[in-house]
């Protein structure tokens, strides 16, 4: 890694690695889980990590628009949310300029998106469904590497 910009690809795939253990997988009717009344749905969530990820495009092109979206089902939501960081992905990878620096795409969209993994990771477990844990360091996480398909975990624990 030479570049703001590299390490800054290298955390989406490390975003899409860590969001695909909670997205996969999830038990039915996960979509519609909420820790309690006033909290969004794992569904809402989910459609809120696809939102921070087509801003953060629109950020660096130049053209910031933000839009609140509905929450499909777990599988177009899960769709969407990959589409978009994959296409957040190849603009970073191209010769296109940055409106903003990498460190300020990180410290708002990419860090929220990062958050909001943690808290559907969280409401796995408390909706039956765990994620098992994972020594992360060692993972097999590779710039470019932003779909929904990963690399198989190296060293799981519960």
């Amino acid at each position: 890694m030479n570049t703001s910009r590299d390490l800054l690809r290298h955390t989406l795939a490390t975003l899409a690695y860590r969001a695909g253990k909670a997205l996969r997988g999830a038990p039915a009717g996960f979509a519609e889980f909420r820790i309690s009344e006033s909290s969004r749905t794992a569904g809402q969530i989910l459609a809120h990590m696809g939102d921070l990820m087509e801003w953060a495009l629109s950020i660096e092109r130049g053209e910031e628009k933000w839009r609140n979206s509905e929450s499909p089902d777990w599988g177009q939501g899960s769709e969407r949310f990959f589409d978009a960081l994959g296409t957040l992905d190849a603009y970073l990878a191209s010769e296109a300029p940055l409106n903003v620096t990498p460190e300020k795409l990180f410290q708002g969209p990419i860090a929220d998106a990062l958050t909001h993994v943690g808290q559907l990771t969280m409401m796995r477990r408390a909706a039956g469904g765990a994620v098992r844990g994972e020594n992360y360091f060692v993972a097999e996480v590779t710039a470019g590497r932003v779909g929904a398909d990963q690399a198989a975990p190296r060293r799981e624990f519960d």
